[in-house]
């Protein structure tokens, strides 16, 4: 895992990006099937302990996700985003925002998180054959540092445990 930075419109707020890569132990077609399908990506989306209970995929660039983690206190989070680029079993390209349950976008603070997050942010995901095994590159583009940072890295470490036990 890895951060880079990289700076932001505003004049004071550094933005950073999150990049992690992990190897799993299937064919890269059967990944793609577990990021691509509604219920195959509620089966291990959310840190350890959320589960996905809802998950709309129009999956075709220009075409809107809308996906909601509840937590083990059975709040809700609601996130939604635009596919800008899909290569089939290579690469997603997604803006990421915070949302509603209508999909209408909100501030991180509607969840009780830092204002310092941006209205929306970049997701860029890539699949690569490494010897029939597949290696998923997750670059997270524009998360405030610090604390924000630590805990998007955590979620989505303990998303991507969850994607290994599902692809099992």
């Amino acid at each position: 895992m890895e951060t880079k930075n990289s700076t932001s419109s505003s004049a004071t707020l550094q933005h950073e990006k999150l990049v992690i890569s992990r190897i799993f132990d299937a064919p890269v077609e059967r990944v793609w099937k577990f990021w691509t399908e509604p219920e195959s990506l509620k089966r291990w989306w959310g840190p350890k302990d959320f589960t996905a209970p809802h998950c709309d995929l129009d999956l075709r660039e220009g075409g809107k996700y809308l996906f909601c983690m509840r937590s083990p206190e059975g709040r809700d989070y609601w996130s939604t985003g635009v596919y800008r680029q899909i290569i089939p079993f290579k690469r997603i390209v997604c803006t990421d925002s915070f949302s509603d349950e209508k999909g209408n976008v909100v501030a991180a603070t509607y969840y009780g998180m830092s204002a310092d997050f941006p209205l929306e942010l970049n997701i860029t995901v890539r699949f690569e054959d490494v010897n029939g095994k597949t290696r998923v590159t997750i670059e997270h583009e524009g998360l405030p540092g610090g604390k924000d940072l630590t805990d998007c890295r955590e979620g989505w470490s303990q998303s991507l445990d969850k994607l290994d036990s599902a692809l099992k």
